[in-house]
Protein backbone atom coordinates (compact mmCIF):
# COMPACT_ATOMS: atom_id res chain seq x y z
CA UNK A 1 0.00 0.00 0.00
CA UNK A 2 2.87 2.40 0.17
CA UNK A 3 2.45 3.11 -3.75
CA UNK A 4 -1.04 3.44 -3.34
CA UNK A 5 -2.68 7.13 -3.99
CA UNK A 6 -5.80 9.01 -3.66
CA UNK A 7 -6.18 8.50 -7.91
CA UNK A 8 -5.79 4.97 -7.12
CA UNK A 9 -8.55 4.78 -4.74
CA UNK A 10 -10.67 6.26 -6.82
CA UNK A 11 -9.71 4.23 -10.25
CA UNK A 12 -11.23 1.05 -7.85
CA UNK A 13 -13.71 2.77 -6.25
CA UNK A 14 -15.83 3.17 -9.70
CA UNK A 15 -13.89 -0.19 -10.99
CA UNK A 16 -15.82 -1.76 -8.12
CA UNK A 17 -18.62 -4.74 -8.59
CA UNK A 18 -18.27 -6.38 -5.00
CA UNK A 19 -22.40 -6.23 -4.36
CA UNK A 20 -24.45 -7.82 -6.47
CA UNK A 21 -27.58 -6.32 -5.36
CA UNK A 22 -26.05 -2.59 -5.64
CA UNK A 23 -24.55 -3.16 -8.77
CA UNK A 24 -28.17 -4.14 -10.01
CA UNK A 25 -29.46 -1.23 -8.56
CA UNK A 26 -27.83 1.17 -9.84
CA UNK A 27 -27.51 0.08 -13.20
CA UNK A 28 -30.91 -0.46 -13.10
CA UNK A 29 -31.52 3.14 -11.89
CA UNK A 30 -29.33 4.71 -14.27
CA UNK A 31 -31.36 2.71 -17.41
CA UNK A 32 -34.92 3.73 -16.00
CA UNK A 33 -33.78 7.51 -14.78
CA UNK A 34 -36.50 9.32 -12.86
CA UNK A 35 -39.16 11.94 -15.51
CA UNK A 36 -37.26 15.14 -14.55
CA UNK A 37 -33.97 13.74 -15.75
CA UNK A 38 -34.86 11.45 -18.52
CA UNK A 39 -32.83 13.19 -21.13
CA UNK A 40 -29.79 12.95 -18.61
CA UNK A 41 -27.37 9.89 -19.03
CA UNK A 42 -26.56 8.61 -15.41
CA UNK A 43 -22.85 7.87 -13.87
CA UNK A 44 -24.55 4.90 -12.73
CA UNK A 45 -21.13 3.49 -11.33
CA UNK A 46 -20.09 3.53 -7.51
CA UNK A 47 -19.06 7.44 -6.48
CA UNK A 48 -15.72 8.38 -5.16
CA UNK A 49 -14.37 10.35 -2.59
CA UNK A 50 -14.04 14.47 -3.81
CA UNK A 51 -12.03 17.36 -2.40
CA UNK A 52 -9.02 18.79 -0.75
CA UNK A 53 -5.72 15.87 -0.13
CA UNK A 54 -4.54 18.56 1.87
CA UNK A 55 -7.92 18.62 4.07
CA UNK A 56 -8.04 18.72 7.40
CA UNK A 57 -11.68 18.00 7.98
CA UNK A 58 -12.77 14.99 6.43
CA UNK A 59 -16.81 14.16 6.04
CA UNK A 60 -18.27 11.06 5.50
CA UNK A 61 -21.83 10.56 3.74
CA UNK A 62 -23.85 7.45 4.10
CA UNK A 63 -24.03 6.18 0.45
CA UNK A 64 -24.98 7.96 -2.80
CA UNK A 65 -28.56 9.13 -3.71
CA UNK A 66 -30.65 7.54 -6.71
CA UNK A 67 -30.98 10.41 -8.35
CA UNK A 68 -28.38 12.34 -6.79
CA UNK A 69 -25.18 11.06 -6.96
CA UNK A 70 -25.97 8.13 -9.18
CA UNK A 71 -26.80 10.34 -11.43
CA UNK A 72 -24.36 13.43 -11.61
CA UNK A 73 -21.27 10.74 -10.23
CA UNK A 74 -19.71 13.03 -7.74
CA UNK A 75 -20.32 12.59 -3.68
CA UNK A 76 -23.35 14.96 -2.17
CA UNK A 77 -24.36 16.52 -5.88
CA UNK A 78 -27.74 17.17 -7.59
CA UNK A 79 -30.31 16.41 -5.03
CA UNK A 80 -31.87 17.96 -1.88
CA UNK A 81 -29.70 16.85 0.95
CA UNK A 82 -26.29 17.98 -1.46
CA UNK A 83 -28.39 21.28 -1.91
CA UNK A 84 -28.46 21.36 1.96
CA UNK A 85 -25.08 20.56 2.93
CA UNK A 86 -22.76 22.77 0.46
CA UNK A 87 -24.90 25.57 1.09
CA UNK A 88 -23.74 25.06 4.72
CA UNK A 89 -20.14 24.17 3.66
CA UNK A 90 -20.07 27.27 1.84
CA UNK A 91 -21.23 29.15 4.72
CA UNK A 92 -18.50 27.73 6.95
CA UNK A 93 -15.52 29.08 4.21
CA UNK A 94 -15.07 25.12 3.28
CA UNK A 95 -16.67 25.02 -0.43
CA UNK A 96 -16.20 27.70 -3.24
CA UNK A 97 -19.83 28.15 -4.00
CA UNK A 98 -22.67 26.95 -2.27
CA UNK A 99 -24.48 24.90 -5.20
CA UNK A 100 -23.18 21.60 -6.17
CA UNK A 101 -25.56 20.48 -8.87
CA UNK A 102 -23.14 18.63 -11.92
CA UNK A 103 -19.83 17.54 -12.16
CA UNK A 104 -17.37 19.99 -13.83
CA UNK A 105 -19.62 22.62 -12.02
CA UNK A 106 -16.94 24.32 -10.75
CA UNK A 107 -16.91 23.52 -7.05
CA UNK A 108 -14.02 22.88 -5.26
CA UNK A 109 -13.58 22.73 -1.46
CA UNK A 110 -10.79 24.10 0.63
CA UNK A 111 -9.54 22.70 3.62
CA UNK A 112 -12.15 19.67 3.18
CA UNK A 113 -12.58 16.14 1.65
CA UNK A 114 -16.21 14.86 0.86
CA UNK A 115 -16.96 10.87 0.47
CA UNK A 116 -19.30 7.92 2.12
CA UNK A 117 -19.13 4.71 4.15
CA UNK A 118 -21.00 3.12 0.88
CA UNK A 119 -20.26 4.06 -2.52
CA UNK A 120 -23.33 2.71 -4.63
CA UNK A 121 -27.15 3.81 -3.98
CA UNK A 122 -28.47 1.12 -2.60
CA UNK A 123 -32.66 0.69 -2.32
CA UNK A 124 -34.38 2.44 0.14
CA UNK A 125 -31.12 4.15 1.16
CA UNK A 126 -30.05 1.19 3.54
CA UNK A 127 -26.93 -0.97 2.55
CA UNK A 128 -26.68 -3.96 4.19
CA UNK A 129 -23.70 -4.75 6.69
CA UNK A 130 -21.86 -7.21 4.30
CA UNK A 131 -22.28 -3.81 1.35
CA UNK A 132 -20.36 -1.64 4.11
CA UNK A 133 -17.70 -4.22 4.75
CA UNK A 134 -17.35 -4.72 1.53
CA UNK A 135 -16.53 -0.60 0.64
CA UNK A 136 -14.88 -0.85 4.51
CA UNK A 137 -11.44 -0.67 2.56
CA UNK A 138 -11.80 2.14 0.42
CA UNK A 139 -13.10 4.68 3.73
CA UNK A 140 -9.73 3.20 5.52
CA UNK A 141 -7.60 3.64 2.14
CA UNK A 142 -8.83 7.20 1.83
CA UNK A 143 -8.60 7.82 5.86
CA UNK A 144 -4.85 6.54 5.33
CA UNK A 145 -4.07 8.88 1.85
CA UNK A 146 -5.29 12.35 4.12
CA UNK A 147 -2.49 12.72 6.25
CA UNK A 148 -3.44 16.02 7.40
CA UNK A 149 -6.76 14.98 8.84
CA UNK A 150 -7.42 16.35 12.05
CA UNK A 151 -11.06 15.39 12.70
CA UNK A 152 -13.75 13.40 11.23
CA UNK A 153 -17.44 14.51 10.51
CA UNK A 154 -19.89 11.65 9.94
CA UNK A 155 -23.43 12.93 8.70
CA UNK A 156 -25.84 10.60 10.04
CA UNK A 157 -25.85 7.45 12.57
CA UNK A 158 -24.72 4.87 9.71
CA UNK A 159 -21.81 7.26 8.72
CA UNK A 160 -21.08 7.38 12.46
CA UNK A 161 -20.52 3.79 12.65
CA UNK A 162 -18.50 3.50 9.88
CA UNK A 163 -15.90 6.19 10.04
CA UNK A 164 -15.76 5.16 14.46
CA UNK A 165 -14.92 1.10 13.62
CA UNK A 166 -12.31 2.70 10.50
CA UNK A 167 -10.85 5.42 12.71
CA UNK A 168 -10.10 2.44 15.56
CA UNK A 169 -8.45 0.29 13.26
CA UNK A 170 -6.34 3.12 11.73
CA UNK A 171 -5.63 3.92 15.44
CA UNK A 172 -5.01 0.86 16.61
CA UNK A 173 -7.01 2.15 19.78
CA UNK A 174 -10.08 0.91 21.54
CA UNK A 175 -13.28 2.39 19.80
CA UNK A 176 -14.84 4.97 22.32
CA UNK A 177 -18.13 3.84 24.00
CA UNK A 178 -19.78 7.56 22.29
CA UNK A 179 -23.58 7.39 21.30
CA UNK A 180 -24.56 9.02 18.33
CA UNK A 181 -25.97 12.44 18.48
CA UNK A 182 -25.55 15.81 16.51
CA UNK A 183 -22.51 17.21 17.89
CA UNK A 184 -21.06 14.39 19.59
CA UNK A 185 -17.18 14.08 19.42
CA UNK A 186 -15.16 10.90 20.05
CA UNK A 187 -11.45 11.06 20.50
CA UNK A 188 -8.84 8.36 19.87
CA UNK A 189 -6.46 9.97 22.08
CA UNK A 190 -3.04 12.47 21.65
CA UNK A 191 -2.55 12.86 17.68
CA UNK A 192 -5.18 11.37 16.04
CA UNK A 193 -8.29 12.84 14.36
CA UNK A 194 -11.49 13.02 16.31
CA UNK A 195 -14.74 11.58 15.13
CA UNK A 196 -17.49 14.41 15.22
CA UNK A 197 -21.29 13.40 14.51
CA UNK A 198 -24.16 15.13 12.81
CA UNK A 199 -27.48 14.46 11.67
CA UNK A 200 -27.84 13.76 7.96
CA UNK A 201 -28.78 17.25 5.73
CA UNK A 202 -31.27 14.72 4.02
CA UNK A 203 -35.13 16.36 3.66
CA UNK A 204 -36.52 14.43 6.55
CA UNK A 205 -34.38 16.21 8.81
CA UNK A 206 -34.23 19.41 7.11
CA UNK A 207 -37.60 19.97 6.08
CA UNK A 208 -38.77 19.06 9.76
CA UNK A 209 -36.22 21.24 11.14
CA UNK A 210 -34.12 18.65 13.23
CA UNK A 211 -31.24 19.66 10.99
CA UNK A 212 -31.19 23.75 10.05
CA UNK A 213 -28.40 25.41 8.67
CA UNK A 214 -27.63 27.78 11.09
CA UNK A 215 -27.38 24.30 13.52
CA UNK A 216 -24.77 22.94 10.74
CA UNK A 217 -22.65 25.90 10.34
CA UNK A 218 -22.39 26.20 14.19
CA UNK A 219 -20.94 22.93 13.99
CA UNK A 220 -18.56 23.02 10.78
CA UNK A 221 -16.96 26.47 12.78
CA UNK A 222 -16.73 24.55 16.42
CA UNK A 223 -14.63 21.78 14.55
CA UNK A 224 -12.85 23.51 12.59
CA UNK A 225 -11.93 26.03 15.94
CA UNK A 226 -11.17 22.65 17.59
CA UNK A 227 -7.94 22.22 15.37
CA UNK A 228 -7.29 25.43 14.18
Amino acid sequence: MGSDTLQSVRQDVVACRRCPRLVEYRERIAQERKREFRTETYWGKPVPGFGDPAARLVGVGLAPAAHGSNRTGRVFTGDRSAAFLVRALFDAGFASQPTSERRNDGLSYRDFYLTAAVRCAPPDNRPRPDERANCATFLEREFRLLTNARAFLAFGGFAWEATLDTAARLSDRPRPHVAFSHGAAAAFGPGKPVVYASYHPSPQNTNTGKLTRPMLVELLRRVRASYA
